[in-house]
């Protein structure tokens, strides 16, 4: 199961916070940061795989992160998940808000919020995996927006 997807930039702001797992806001911020640290000093060129930091959850739970231009995509997942798998969902996450935000960047996820949620919640929902096919989360995203777009031009 996934425990928290955390999406922050190079210099370890948070940029994307979801937590699976009931934790107090004090510790979600600790752990973001030990997450930081922890994928931060990982080398390009070394494996996306790492054993969960001590307050995630220790070895019981893995880190699993890819790394595109700025920002950390990192997923905490327990011991029942496939790293691949995982590593494959965060490339579905990543092309798919790319389709929906055109060449996605840093200033997507802080100032469309709401839009990343909403795409993350087609993707991922109560640390559950929903759907892996990009072409359908993408045609889930415009129905929504059409649905926006009917109601609010009909006021």
């Amino acid at each position: 199961m996934i425990q928290a997807i955390l999406v922050f930039n190079n210099h370890g702001k948070p940029r994307l916070v979801r937590f699976y797992q009931r934790f107090p806001e004090e510790i979600q911020q600790q752990i973001v940061r030990e997450t930081f640290h922890l994928v931060l000093k990982r080398d390009d060129n070394i494996c996306n795989f790492l054993e969960g930091g001590s307050l995630i959850g220790g070895s019981d739970y893995k880190l699993i992160y890819r790394h595109y231009a700025t920002l950390y995509f990192v997923f905490c997942v327990d011991s029942s998940e496939s790293e691949l798998g995982i590593l494959d969902l965060i490339q579905v996450f990543v092309e798919t808000l790319d389709k929906c935000f055109e060449n996605v960047c840093e200033l997507d996820l802080i100032f469309h919020m709401d839009k990343v949620h909403y795409i993350l919640q087609e993707v991922v929902m109560g640390g559950m995996v929903l759907e892996t096919n990009m072409n359908e989360i993408v045609a889930q995203i415009e129905a929504q927006n059409r649905l926006e777009k009917s109601e609010s031009g009909g006021q």
